[in-house]
C-alpha cells in the first residue's frame, strides 16, 4: 500500500463527512439548532485534526484507510458498513426528526452539554489511538503488505481496542448530546454491533498477529478498564 491518496478518495471522504450534518439538519427541518451545530463542530474538528496528525506522522495510514474494503474479512464487510455509516446516519435521522416533531421525553440542557463533553472525550481518545497506531485500518485485516506488527504503547497500554472504546463512548452519548431519547435506539444497536466487531477483531488478532497472545495476557481489558 503506497502513501498516496487520490483526489477521488479525498472527495469521497469529504462527501461522507458532509453527509452526517446534511442528514441531521434536513431531518430537523431547520438550521437554528445550537446543540446540533456544536455537535457537528466537534465531529468535524476531531475528524479533520486526526487526519492532519496522521498525515504528519503516518501518511501511509491515510492511503490504507482510503482503500477500506480491500482485503477485509468477509464478516467485517457488513459490520463496518453498519458502525461506520448506517448506524450513525440512522441516529442522526432520528435525532433530527425528534427535534422537528418535539418528541418526548426531552433531555435536560445540563445532560445535553455533559453528553457533548463525552462525545468530545470519546473522539479524542479514538484520535489518540489512530495517531499512535500506524496500522489503524478502517477494516479488519492483517496488513502484511505494510509490515503489520503489534502496537502496545499510548492508549493500547490500557485497553486492547482504544479506538473502539472511544467510539463506544461517543456513540452512546450522541443521542443525549442531540437532545433525543429516541435516537438512543439506533445508537444502542450501533453499540451492540461495535462490541461484536471488537470481539471478532480481537479473535482475528489472536489467531493471526504475532505477539498478540502475550499482549492480550498482560492487557486484560478490551474496551473498559476493570470492566471488559
Amino acid at each position: 500500500m503506497t502513501g498516496h491518496v487520490s483526489v477521488r478518495n479525498w472527495v469521497r471522504f469529504a462527501s461522507l463527512l458532509f453527509l452526517y450534518p446534511l442528514t441531521l439538519f434536513l431531518a430537523a427541518g431547520r438550521l437554528r439548532w445550537t446543540t446540533g451545530w456544536c455537535y457537528v463542530g466537534v465531529i468535524v474538528a476531531v475528524t479533520m485534526v486526526s487526519r492532519v496528525l496522521v498525515a504528519r506522522k503516518n501518511p501511509d495510514l491515510l492511503a490504507e484507510r482510503a482503500h477500506a474494503g480491500e482485503g477485509a474479512k468477509d464478516w467485517d464487510r457488513a459490520l463496518v458498513l453498519f458502525v461506520g455509516l448506517v448506524g450513525p446516519l440512522t441516529t442522526a435521522l432520528v435525532a433530527g426528526l425528534n427535534v422537528r416533531f418535539s418528541w418526548r421525553p426531552t433531555v435536560a440542557p445540563g445532560v445535553q452539554w455533559s453528553a457533548l463533553g463525552l462525545v468530545t472525550l470519546g473522539g479524542l481518545f479514538t484520535m489518540w489511538a489512530m495517531v499512535e497506531n500506524r496500522f489503524f485500518s478502517a477494516i479488519v485485516r492483517i496488513q502484511h503488505d505494510r509490515g503489520h506488527r503489534l502496537v502496545s504503547t499510548g492508549p493500547y497500554a490500557w485497553v486492547r481496542h482504544p479506538g473502539y472504546a472511544g467510539a463506544l463512548i461517543a456513540t452512546a452519548a450522541t443521542p443525549f448530546a442531540l437532545s433525543s431519547s429516541w435516537a438512543a435506539l439506533p445508537a444502542l444497536m450501533t453499540v451492540v454491533v461495535l462490541v461484536a466487531r471488537t470481539a471478532l477483531e480481537d479473535r482475528t488478532l489472536l489467531e493471526e498477529l504475532p505477539g498478540y497472545a502475550e499482549y492480550r495476557a498482560r492487557t486484560r481489558y478490551r474496551l473498559l478498564p476493570g470492566v471488559w
